[in-house]
């Protein structure tokens, strides 16, 4: 069973998140404090390390830089209510591996921790997408069309990563309602239409080619 340290002062969050994480399989401990984290984590022993970036007695980013001075290379996944490009920045400079921002999707979170631990076991870490002229940082959460900087929103950066992951192949409406709305039925609205016309206009607009396709009767597909 995969064990998870989370270090987080905030002690409701902290035990919905180890009650969550505990439902889905795993052995999850918990630290108040940067300190006590920090000297939970050095035990080692530990799969992922979840850490908040603002804590008292040391923060987030004090704790992740000296466990890496220390050879540790245990797959850091920072939880913070920062969001900015610079410290998301920050944080993955001082050695952290993933980092998302509060408020959080859980399944999001059960996906970057499995990520991080399948990354671990294949020592392969994937932290770009690229397909034709777009290019996608899942760590800075960026997105390029050659030299322009394209700016989404969350779902849209779900929705297009999704598809940047099946660029060439026909995306059907379900495909889409199940893995980026995490709907498991059809609730007979267009958001769908609505998202991918959006995102059409922004990575599309103003370039000759048109990468974000309508197949009729399919559903969508990314040209590369």
């Amino acid at each position: 069973m995969m064990r998870i340290l989370i270090i987080e002062d905030d002690l409701e969050a902290a035990e919905a998140m180890a009650r969550g994480l505990s439902e889905a399989g795993y052995d999850c401990s918990h630290a108040a404090d940067g300190a006590a984290g920090l000297a939970e984590a050095q035990k080692r022993g530990f799969d992922v390390l979840i850490v908040d970036r603002m804590m008292p007695k040391m923060n987030g980013v004090e704790v992740v830089s000296t466990l890496r001075r220390e050879g540790d290379a245990t797959p850091v996944l920072f939880l913070s209510a920062l969001g900015e490009v610079a410290d998301r920045v920050d944080g993955l400079q001082a050695g952290a591996d993933d980092y998302l921002v509060k408020p959080y999707a859980f399944p999001e979170l059960i996906a970057r921790v499995e990520a991080l631990s399948r990354r671990r076991e294949t020592g392969a870490v994937a932290t770009t997408l690229k397909v034709g002229e777009l290019e996608m940082n899942l760590i800075a959460r960026t997105v390029h069309r050659g030299a322009s900087e394209i700016d989404l929103q969350p779902r849209e950066f779900q929705l297009l990563e999704f598809m940047m992951r099946h660029a060439g192949q026909s995306v059907t409406r379900t495909m889409l309602l199940e893995k980026v709305w995490e709907y498991h039925f059809d609730p007979q609205t267009n958001v769908i239409d609505v998202h991918i016309s959006r995102l059409r206009s922004k990575i599309d607009k103003g370039f000759d080619r048109q990468m974000l396709q309508t197949v009729r009767g399919a559903g969508y597909r990314l040209d590369p």
